[in-house]
């Protein structure tokens, strides 16, 4: 449920809109093709972390077998592009909280979500997992009951509505109306959707029995994921027709709240604007806490102030928090101060590292086969099938996603931002390496 919270947030109420007005109903192809990806990684991540169950997560993993460069530029660009998703997560809560109290100045609701989410990271883990829970379940619930109405809407009708069949699907320009090319474009959207899926491996350390855990929910997750973005936009597509979502913002108060409409739900705008709250205050809960345990796992390895890695009475990392609460008070700031000149530079950079760490994940996974084959220990009791094949085909899948960023609009800024962020950590790193040495 934790990775659910991460991953279902604004790529499905917001970013599924772009991606459907991109590729038009053949878009629930690409949602297919990205969830297979999504379920690789979550494979691979359950390989490794099965046996390192370890606070850095992946970041950790990539240290032990790419080297202590991989590691440090993994963790700290995945570091920066959830800071910035936390920024961006906690002014859209201010924003939809302002849907009930618009005289309110937006930084007060900012201000008091984000004190509430780190007092939630704060505490022991028990109480952010059950927080988190229940955040993500309301999310879960309500696209559930989304799907439902909306199949039967589909084949049956509703009181007072007849059913609308799939004609939707091929009307209006067909399946593919703007072509192929169109489709491999919405990947980069629908691939945005998905990042999140890897959060599941930072809660290895603090699982019961990870060996049993993290399989399970890797699996399930991504599952569930697939599950709801493929049937939502299936629903979405064949009640209305593509080319009437052209935004984000239009597609949230129209499909959903007409759906809830039509079938007779009351105050329909004002039950999904709650749910989409918590969808945005469950992605910046989980959020935080992986930044949290990334600053921890960096200053472990002495890639981080030392102070970074102290832990309270209660097992969590509350001085890695203030590092993710500086953060997060930067990219707020920046996102509802200059939202249509800065913001879409940190919009970019998060896209360009959670890509980057997609593919640092894959050749981890690659380096963990052969290094542990070549000593002769035991293969990991779960195995992405296929490796060395699948892996490199993922590799591939992501690395083109990313060389496409610069033809969208939206992430176009992904490259400009994230090269040289890259650039910087490198520098940083010999110096960090330089000083170590002395």
């Amino acid at each position: 449920m934790i990775a659910v919270g991460g991953a279902i947030g604004t790529g499905l109420f917001l970013g599924s809109g772009l991606a459907i007005s991109i590729a038009g109903p053949a878009v629930l192809v690409a949602y297919a093709i990205a969830a297979l990806v999504a379920l690789a990684l979550a494979y691979a991540l359950a390989e490794m972390m099965v046996v390192h169950p370890e606070a850095g997560g992946f970041g950790a993993i990539a240290h032990r077998y790419l080297g202590g460069l991989a590691g440090f530029v993994q963790r700290w660009v995945y570091w920066a592009a959830q800071v910035v998703n936390i920024g961006s997560e906690v002014v859209a809560a201010g924003i939809y909280f302002r849907f009930w109290y618009p005289e309110i100045p937006l930084w007060m609701p900012v201000v008091a979500f984000s004190v509430i989410m780190l007092v939630v990271n704060a505490s022991a883990v028990r109480y952010f997992g059950e927080f988190e829970y229940w955040f993500a379940m309301i999310k879960v619930v309500t696209i559930v009951v989304f799907v439902l109405l909306g199949l039967f809407y589909i084949f049956f009708g509703l009181p007072g509505s007849p059913a609308t069949g799939t004609e939707a699907l091929t009307e209006h320009g067909g399946f593919l109306p703007n072509g192929i090319g169109a489709v491999w474009l919405a990947l980069t959207v629908v691939t945005f959707s998905y990042l999140g899926t890897e959060a599941v491996s930072v809660t290895a350390s603090e699982s019961r029995n990870p060996g049993r855990d993290v399989p399970r929910a890797a699996r399930g997750m991504v599952l569930r994921l697939a599950l709801f973005y493929v049937l939502g936009m299936f629903v979405i597509v064949s009640i209305l027709p593509w080319n009437n979502v052209s935004t984000g913002e239009e597609l949230t108060q129209s499909p959903f709240v007409r759906l809830f409409d039509t079938a007779g739900i009351p105050a329909a705008a004002g039950v999904m604007n709650f749910v989409i709250l918590t969808a945005a205050l469950s992605a910046m809960n989980t959020n935080l806490y992986v930044t949290a345990r990334m600053t921890y796992s960096l200053a472990r390895d002495g890639y981080a102030p030392r102070w970074f890695a102290g832990l309270s009475r209660q097992g969590t990392p509350r001085r890695a928090l203030v590092l993710s609460a500086c953060g997060l008070a930067l990219a707020a700031a920046v996102s509802a101060l200059s939202p249509s000149t800065a913001f879409p530079v940190l919009l970019g950079l998060a896209l360009f590292g959670a890509l980057l760490t997609w593919l640092i994940i894959f050749a981890s996974q690659l380096a963990f086969r052969r290094k542990r084959a070549a000593e002769g220990l035991p293969a990991s009791p779960v195995r992405l099938p296929g490796t060395p094949v699948t892996t490199v085909l993922a590799m591939a899948f992501v690395l083109a996603v990313l060389l496409t960023t610069p033809f969208t609009e939206q992430f176009g800024m992904a490259w400009k931002a994230g090269v040289p962020f890259v650039a910087l950590l490198l520098v940083v790193y010999w110096f960090v390496r330089r000083r170590a040495r002395t």
